[in-house]
């Protein structure tokens, strides 16, 4: 893994998001769309690793369109970014299944911990903005762990891309 073409994702869970769980409503269709767009521009500026934390809402979403693009380019790296074993865990059960098929799709798995501690999402975060040169957020610019990342990207020279889910108009190019 080379971090120059190296991106990762972070972004909201499910309650930040204006859809919730309902990805079918059409701010989440047009909010894919434009995540689509954003992924593809990546690839074409030299990203071919993208790390995903694997958490639900933006992380599973934004990994999910990946392992439709890696159909296309097939060069294309998908690396699930663990922040402890059973993050899942206390998910609803359909959550899980979709947890479960992605890493089924992902290229590698790194597990940063075993058990859960109060800082291991934190900690996951911060591996995976040391390991790229781009960070791809999901943020509606409000105080959240999200926050944190994109603070932590700033502070480790990666170009931020970010997408408000609340105004998906206003949106920074790759």
């Amino acid at each position: 893994m080379n971090k120059i073409n190296t991106a990762c994702l972070t972004g909201h869970r499910p309650k930040s998001l204006p859809w919730g769980y309902n990805e079918s409503k059409q701010t989440c269709v047009k909010f894919k769309e434009t995540l689509k767009q954003i992924l593809l521009s990546a690839i074409e500026n030299g990203v071919i690793t993208f790390l995903t934390g694997m958490a639900e809402g933006f992380d599973m979403i934004g990994a999910e369109i990946i392992i439709d693009l890696k159909k296309e380019f097939p060069n294309v790296k998908l690396v699930a970014v663990i922040p402890c074993i059973g993050q899942e865990f206390k998910w609803k059960l359909n959550q899980q299944e979709r947890y479960k098929n992605i890493l089924l799709h992902c290229d590698k798995k790194i597990i940063l911990s075993k058990i859960y501690t109060p800082n291991c999402m934190n900690e996951r975060n911060l591996w995976m903005v040391q390991h790229s040169s781009v960070c791809i957020a999901c943020w509606n610019g409000q105080p959240s762990g999200t926050a944190n990342t994109l603070k932590f990207a700033n502070q480790n020279a990666c170009k931020v891309i970010v997408i408000n889910p609340q105004n998906i108009e206003n949106l920074q190019q790759f």
